[in-house]
């Protein structure tokens, strides 16, 4: 019953996307503006459509795992020749419409902490502001130290990613101390500058401490859209709307994927995906890390 409501939601935003879709197809068709929208789409060597492939098979994987689709996002857009403060502002304009959906279906599921989300999205919120002006800065100046730290942090995302395929189910302890305040900052901070990272580091920290995964997933999501929704409009202001041919594909790509990413992920081994997602972003962000010392 909670499955099917849940997906029943994602549904509804699926349905809603492709009707808004086809509508505009078809009155720009009937206006005689087909040929130059696709024109426009076809700028940059394509890159929305590159896009829209990387935002549906991010979706998939977040959707299954948990986790990845900054990561994911985030690595491609580097390996592409991105510049840093363009992938983060583009990633996160993106996501604040995809972790919105989430964020309302695990409210209507119940599986929402009020006192946690707002413990976390505070600080997230003072992080994400610090991170998104620092990269506006670093990433126009110090553009190729900046993408190569990114790579490195990717390639120890990516390392993490790899070795939960091979981690044994570990028995429940007391909860630890957590300190949700430093935690939320760091996490905020970490998401904004790198353009991901919020799932492995904060959702996975609170698992740990042997908070209910239930309420973790379903906090963390929440306050990940607060954090979000800070980033792109920071971003906004200090680089104003960059790349959208990037942000409407991953949007598009995600929107698409999200109604069946929850049937996914009971069917789809999840283990297996570990390691091949593990081994890719370790392999691009080496890539990418090599270049840019190189």
């Amino acid at each position: 019953m909670v499955i099917s409501r849940k997906i029943q939601l994602r549904l509804n935003v699926f349905f809603a996307t492709v009707a808004v879709l086809l509508i505009t197809f078809f009155s720009m068709y009937e206006m005689g503006y087909l040929d130059e929208l696709l024109t426009v789409l076809a700028k940059d060597n394509y890159i929305f459509y590159w896009m829209l492939l990387v935002g549906f098979l991010a979706e998939i994987v977040a959707g299954s795992m948990g986790m990845g689709y900054g990561v994911i996002c985030t690595t491609t857009l580097l390996f592409i020749g991105i510049p840093p403060h363009a992938v983060s502002a583009s990633i996160h304009s993106a996501e604040s419409f995809t972790t919105a959906a989430g964020s309302i279906s695990h409210i209507r599921l119940k599986n929402v902490s009020k006192s946690l989300v707002k413990k976390l999205a505070v600080p997230a919120v003072i992080g994400a502001v610090i991170g998104a002006v620092s990269l506006t800065y670093l990433g126009e100046y110090y553009s190729k130290i900046t993408k190569t730290v990114i790579s490195f942090y990717t390639l120890y995302l990516g390392i993490q990613i790899l070795s939960n395929a091979f981690k044994e189910k570990q028995d429940k302890k007391l909860k630890r101390k957590t300190n949700l305040t430093r935690l939320g900052v760091i996490g905020g901070f970490i998401d904004s500058f790198a353009g991901g990272g919020w799932g492995p580091l904060v959702t996975g920290t609170l698992i740990r401490n042997s908070f209910t995964p239930r309420f973790a997933v379903g906090s963390s999501t929440v306050a990940k859209f607060v954090l979000t929704l800070t980033a792109a409009i920071t971003f906004i202001f200090t680089l104003g709307i960059q790349h959208w041919n990037i942000i409407l594909g991953l949007l598009i790509g995600g929107i698409i994927t999200a109604p069946f990413s929850a049937m996914l992920t009971a069917k789809l081994p999840v283990k297996s995906m570990f390691v091949v997602i593990g081994t890719l972003v370790i392999i691009m962000s080496s890539i990418t890390i090599y270049k840019s010392v190189f």
